[in-house]
């Protein structure tokens, strides 16, 4: 059975159950997705509460512990585990069909009984520290960060996902618990189940676990707009090279339905690897970097550029300057049609490698639906990649000159 998406009835609101069936392995998941409910949903003060509720409901029942949980999966080989993205909150089970029954039950008592113990909330909170004080000697890391911040200043954008020393040290349990019971609702929830199962238990299985939870209040994702300013910020650090991120506004939303305009521009400016301007320019000819990388970013709560290089202390400037002259002659001259034939050969002739597997089509599916486009779309934007014109493309590119508005985050030595 092909993707699709069913509304079922849960307590008083549809909730959609984006669905495939299949049968080549005897295996079942379901993803349950919340809504504004990733890091972006961080109370003020409190940067890193979402990342930190995900790992607590890692940390097993309070009645069986971490590790009597774990072993109670493990016995049946049933996985169970959360994680938590820019604007969701995911829990996911998966196991063989025939252990299904149980996985689901598992995750129930999860829900009902989460691991809300002093012990759980220190154990994970040391994990965090110790992760968070080696984040202190990554330069891309810290070079990736600094960007965001300055990109998205004074944003939910802007600051760390991951939290700080210090908020991470005054988290509380209550804190947590909090998080979870006021963020974890049927009503902000999207079911993504796939595998051997028929789409009635599919809608049972996720009605089951879906009626253990509360009406939460919804959120909303606040739209932000990446900064022009074209600023260069320096962070010294003790280094051996220069660790150069870069981003700039992308006037484009996620809802335009000529995506694959997007997709073709991302894929010619950096997203080819030796295919794009950036690594031909910066390491193919000038031997700057190992590699140079850019996207363009499409999400609900921003459309922007974003990109990355190394290279070394001495050859900090030039890579820098030789970034914003490739931005600056892509979006001023375009493209050629040598460089569109070899995108569209790249984008059409990989797509089967894109949906060969069942996570990989229900993923999509799933983003479809979170992006309000009709299931199917993916594939009518191939059919527009083959027919897109040179002349269609370049003014698509050209109108698009504020990508220019460089702004740098450059870790380099003291």
């Amino acid at each position: 059975m092909a993707e699709m998406v069913k509304e079922i009835k849960i307590k008083d609101v549809s909730v959609p159950v984006v669905f495939e069936e299949g049968k080549y392995i005897p295996i079942v998941t379901i993803q349950l997705v919340f809504e504004n409910a990733g890091h972006l949903s961080n109370p003020q003060g409190k940067d890193g509460l979402a990342d930190m509720a995900s790992k607590l409901l890692n940390e097993g029942t309070e009645k069986d512990g971490s590790v009597g949980f774990a072993t109670k999966l493990d016995d049946h080989a049933v996985t169970i585990g959360s994680h938590v993205g820019r604007e969701s909150f995911v829990i996911e089970v998966s196991s063989l069909k025939s252990e299904f029954p149980y996985a689901v039950e598992r995750l129930k008592e999860l829900l009902k009984d989460p691991n809300y113990t002093e012990e759980a909330t220190e154990h994970i909170k040391r994990q965090k520290i110790g992760w968070l004080t080696q984040k202190q000697s990554d330069f891309d890391y810290i070079a990736g960060s600094k960007l965001r911040e300055t990109l998205f200043k004074g944003s939910a954008l802007a600051r760390p996902y991951n939290g700080t020393l210090a908020s991470v040290k005054d988290m509380s349990l209550e804190d947590l618990k909090t998080f979870i019971r006021s963020h974890l609702g049927y009503n902000n929830a999207i079911a993504v189940v796939g595998g051997d199962l028929s789409l009635n238990e599919a809608e049972y299985y996720t009605k089951e676990i879906l009626d253990l939870l509360p009406k939460v209040e919804k959120g909303s994702i606040e739209k932000v707009k990446a900064s022009d300013k074209n600023e260069t910020v320096l962070i010294p650090e003790d280094t051996q090279q220069a660790y150069i991120y870069f981003g700039a506004p992308f006037d484009y939303s996620y809802k335009e339905k000529d995506q694959y305009k997007a997709k073709i521009a991302e894929y010619l400016l950096g997203g080819a690897g030796f295919g794009s301007r950036l690594m031909e320019e910066i390491r193919v000819k000038r031997g700057l970097t190992y590699g140079a990388y850019a996207a363009l970013r499409r999400t609900k709560s921003a459309s922007y550029l974003s990109g990355y290089l190394q290279t070394k202390l001495s050859t900090q400037n030039e890579a820098k300057a030789l970034v914003q002259k490739v931005v600056d002659d892509f979006v001023t001259k375009g493209i050629t049609a040598e460089e569109l034939k070899a995108a569209k050969e790249f984008l059409v002739g990989s797509e089967p490698l894109r949906t060969e597997t069942l996570s990989q089509r229900l993923g999509r599916a799933y983003d479809e639906y979170y992006y309000g486009r009709p299931l199917g779309f993916s594939k009518e934007q191939l059919k527009k990649i083959e027919t897109v014109t040179l002349d269609e493309m370049n003014a698509f590119i050209t109108s698009h000159k504020e990508l220019s508005d460089l702004t740098f985050s450059i870790v380099t030595k003291k």
